[in-house]
């Protein structure tokens, strides 16, 4: 049978001299159960800068109880049990002892890393979908509890932000990300990345290569969405092209597009973030009045709902749509000049990782240019009020910041 492990870091705020107090390092209980049955406790120091394990001897750690041995993994769950996350009820807000996820069957406990901000969280904040919890979904991370036959242990990784049933009829044709029963990280009745850990299935998760920094694997859910565009649409080298928006998502559609060699245009309102695109040979524009219409599709990024209006202007007859932006506000929609026109519209969301993963470990993108600032997690408000600004990008939360700060060693 084999060895399932479950492991837990834990603050050992009441830690002697030594090791155990130095910021560079974590202490982890890892309670396995063995193909007897039989509980074993390891206790485990990760070196935190080259993620290393140290086996500790057990009077080596601050919750040995002489004469008692290793205090129960329960005892230790109960007590060690919360984490810090960013909590959105009506108000978002930073909370220090928030519940530690618990992972399902088939699920992997992932440590976050860094987290990106999305547009759909600003969205969040102002009410969209009525989420309650952990908002978040743009993550890297490293896997601390998995089942041990998929290899995912230690390893590195982004994730599929959709937890399907699996057994469902959706799921079982291929659609899991259409799944009825699904739930969303961060979005929909799933508590997001904006916290240390994070719960996944492990089929959710893709190790990363090397090459790919932190950094740039934050952009990998975004990066894989714009990748959806070309497995739902065939786009070809004749083809005029337009991108709505000029915010992340469509700085990394343009990108993607342009790949292709067809003839695209970005049309935006940011002189500043329309220069990261011409710079990689791609046309922009920031007048609207001037640019010529009967493009043979367009792409709609502006996550504002004057944008869809804007696309249909744009679109030749019998032309496509591609709807990247979701709304919190209601849209009006000129249902007649769509059938007249006989235009199609093709809504688009998550994408494939694997292409996206692919994209970041070539530099065959250009991600670091879209990062606007970086924040603590326990700054997370004032992250997400930065990310509001207008012309804002990227604004990424280092989760891994107070595991090097004096008061919150881990």
């Amino acid at each position: 049978m084999a060895v399932q492990s479950q492991i837990r870091q834990i603050r050992p705020c009441q830690a002697p001299t030594g090791d155990l107090c130095n910021n560079s390092f974590s202490v982890i209980l890892r309670f396995a159960l063995r193909g007897s049955g039989e509980p074993q406790n390891d206790i485990l120091q990760r070196d935190l800068n080259t993620g290393t394990f140290k086996k500790l001897e057990k009077t080596e750690f601050p919750y040995y109880v002489e004469g008692k041995g290793l205090v129960s993994f329960g005892h230790v769950q109960k007590i060690f049990s919360t984490m810090r996350a960013l909590t959105l009820k009506t108000t978002l807000e930073y909370c220090e002892q928030y519940p530690t996820p618990e992972p399902a069957k088939g699920e992997a406990l992932v440590r976050v890393l860094q987290a990106g901000i999305c547009a759909t969280d600003l969205q969040l904040v102002r009410g969209y979908m009525g989420f309650h919890g952990v908002p978040g979904h743009e993550f890297v991370g490293i896997v601390e509890e998995a089942p041990v036959e998929t290899g995912l242990m230690g390893q590195r990784v982004v994730g599929e932000i959709n937890a399907a049933c699996r057994v469902c009829s959706t799921c079982q044709a291929g659609r899991r990300t259409h799944c009825p029963s699904r739930t969303t990280l961060g979005i929909d009745r799933r508590d997001g990345a904006f916290a240390d850990f994070l719960r996944l299935p492990t089929e959710n998760l893709y190790p990363l290569p090397d090459e790919i920094t932190n950094d740039q694997a934050v952009f990998a859910e975004p990066l894989a969405a714009a990748c959806q565009i070309l497995e739902q649409v065939p786009v070809e080298a004749q083809d005029r092209v337009l991108v709505i928006g000029d915010g992340k998502l469509g700085l990394l559609c343009a990108q993607l597009l342009h790949r292709t060699r067809c003839h695209l245009t970005v049309l935006g309102r940011h002189q500043e973030k329309l220069q990261i695109l011409a710079q990689r040979g791609i046309h922009v524009h920031r007048d609207s009045y001037v640019l010529s219409r009967g493009f043979d599709i367009v792409v709609e990024a502006t996550g504002k709902p004057d944008g869809f209006a804007l696309a249909g202007e744009y679109v030749r007859p019998r032309g496509t749509i591609v709807l990247k932006s979701t709304y919190h506000d209601q849209t009006a929609v000129d249902v007649t000049a769509l059938v007249v026109n006989e235009i199609t519209i093709v809504g688009s969301r998550c994408g494939p990782f694997p292409p996206a993963i692919a994209l970041l470990r070539d530099n065959a993108v250009d991600v670091q240019s879209l990062i606007h600032g970086r924040f603590p997690l326990h700054q997370g408000k004032e992250a997400l009020t930065h990310a509001a600004a207008t012309g804002a990008l990227k604004i990424i939360i280092d989760v891994t910041d107070a595991l090097r700060t004096p008061n919150n060693a881990w």
